[in-house]
């Protein structure tokens, strides 16, 4: 095996484990795969130099002599990259499941087949992510028998459990808060079993149906998410839950869905495949929930009326279904009180040198964010000082909206103009959008600019809202 084979074996591995792990993270949903390359970071993938420039080495065939000396000095300066990179462990790689693994195997055979010339290598190279998607498509039929096979034996098993309560949550936003607070709640009465983290999708839930459920359950709080039409039906027949909560529709996924009318009519699934004796409840404060609410004729539930912030209905709604469930409001309140976090979905910790650290690095959406900054707006500044405490927002441009886009991160845009004194950007996206104008909006993309940014910005009394994606360097640095 020549030199350059190996440097080339060596960034191979890479590529192969990093396209794995696109896929993966994308769910194997070729629609949330195609629309990550409309981002500037999926853009980046090819239009960098050395994507470039590998393929101007093709001309170098017909023109050059040293064609193969050329390549090496490329797969040189990869390799090295890559050397770095595992030693910093930055490398992505997939979560190696039974499937990854196997496709990885596929992956790496196919690779072989190419390991004969400098031209053959080139060629595997810049069609890595062809070949890769090809392999992982070519094994989704195969992968959809698995998965229905696994779906059938849940059903058999839900089947069995003639008097588990089953209560479906879905919804754009609030679903892990929501299936959160009222597992926590019903826990105090009930033996309760819940979906896990992103264990909402029909492998999820199956899986979990499966290995977790137990004769001594009473109760399955189950968080359900889709990225089609009939995705919803498709968990509530598995799961067939006699109590479903829609906590609220926005724009978020709409790429996949393709339109708003699609993302209502996926989440009203939920409430469609209740039983006759079943009950929906709805969130007030979310206009669509409220337009479903009044075309629903089954019994029905609106929850959220005192939320005194955005966000609080999630806990109200689990009290809402607790209460359906037969729990007194001495025992709800009690329930209530052992949670730690009042606000949903963000976690506030004390960084150094006394600043506060609300994080929402969970997964950001429009409603979300806004949310989280009407909560930014409630901190007034340090009493023993008698400042205000500044109000910095560090995330990225949000994905998958589709033709809402523009519109949703202008709107937030608006509100990050009127609360904060400093927001930085770390996509690049719908940056302009954004900002508006504003220079209290900033892009930056590296770890390190911006924790330099938060460094000589924040004293004593400050917050720091890190919502979404962030690197969590930052986190690290602020604690």
């Amino acid at each position: 095996m020549t030199l350059l084979t190996i440097l080339w074996a060596v960034r191979t591995a890479k590529a192969l484990l990093f396209w794995l792990y696109l896929w993966q993270l994308k769910e194997y949903h070729i629609g949330r795969f195609i629309d990550h390359f409309r981002t500037a970071k999926g853009k980046q993938i090819f239009l960098n130099p050395l994507f470039i420039g590998k393929v101007a080495l093709f001309g170098a065939l017909f023109f050059s002599t040293d064609f193969a000396f050329l390549l090496l000095i490329f797969y040189a300066l990869e390799a090295l990259q890559v050397a770095k990179q595992a030693y910093a462990r930055k490398l992505l790689k997939p979560v190696f499941t039974k499937k990854t693994l196997f496709l990885l195997l596929v992956s790496i055979v196919f690779a072989t087949g190419f390991a004969q010339d400098p031209p053959s290598l080139l060629l595997f190279d810049v069609f890595t992510p062809v070949i890769v998607s090809i392999i992982v498509l070519l094994f989704q039929p195969f992968a959809a028998l698995g998965r229905q096979r696994i779906i059938v034996q849940a059903r058999a098993k839900r089947d069995r459990f003639k008097n588990l309560i089953v209560i479906g949550i879905t919804g754009s936003y609030g679903k892990t808060s929501t299936k959160e607070f009222l597992a926590q709640i019903l826990s105090k009465k009930f033996k309760v079993l819940k979906t896990k983290e992103h264990q909402n999708s029909e492998v999820g839930i199956s899986n979990c149906i499966l290995r977790e459920l137990k004769p001594e359950h009473e109760v399955f709080v189950c968080e359900m998410g889709a990225y089609g039409r009939g995705g919803i039906k498709l968990l509530a027949s598995i799961a067939k839950p006699t109590i479903g909560v829609l906590t609220g529709i926005n724009e978020q996924h709409m790429a996949t869905f393709g339109s708003q009318e699609n993302i209502i009519k996926t989440k009203y699934e939920l409430i469609e495949s209740l039983p006759a004796n079943g009950v929906a409840f709805f969130n007030v404060k979310n206009n669509y929930c409220l337009e479903l609410y009044n075309k629903t004729a089954m019994r029905k539930v609106l929850y959220g009326q005192d939320a005194k912030f955005s966000g609080e209905e999630n806990i109200l709604g689990a009290m809402a279904v607790a209460k359906e469930l037969g729990m007194s409001e001495a025992e709800i309140a009690s329930a209530v009180s052992g949670i730690g976090n009042a606000f949903p979905g963000v976690q506030m910790k004390k960084g150094k040198d006394g600043i506060t650290i609300l994080e929402a690095m969970y997964s950001a959406n429009p409603t979300g964010v806004l949310a989280n900054l009407e909560y930014l707006k409630t901190f007034p500044g340090n009493p023993s000082t008698g400042l205000r405490a500044r109000k910095i927002l560090v995330m990225p441009c949000l994905i998958e909206l589709g033709s809402a886009a523009k519109v949703v991160h202008q709107r937030i845009g608006k509100r990050i103009a009127e609360i904060c004194d400093l927001a930085i950007i770390t996509t690049r996206e719908y940056f302009e959008d954004l900002k508006q104008g504003s220079e209290k909006v900033v892009f930056l993309e590296n770890p390190q600019e911006i924790i330099e940014r938060i460094k000589n910005t924040t004293k004593s009394g400050d917050v720091v809202l890190l919502e979404g994606r962030v690197p969590s360097s930052i986190l690290t640095f602020l604690q």
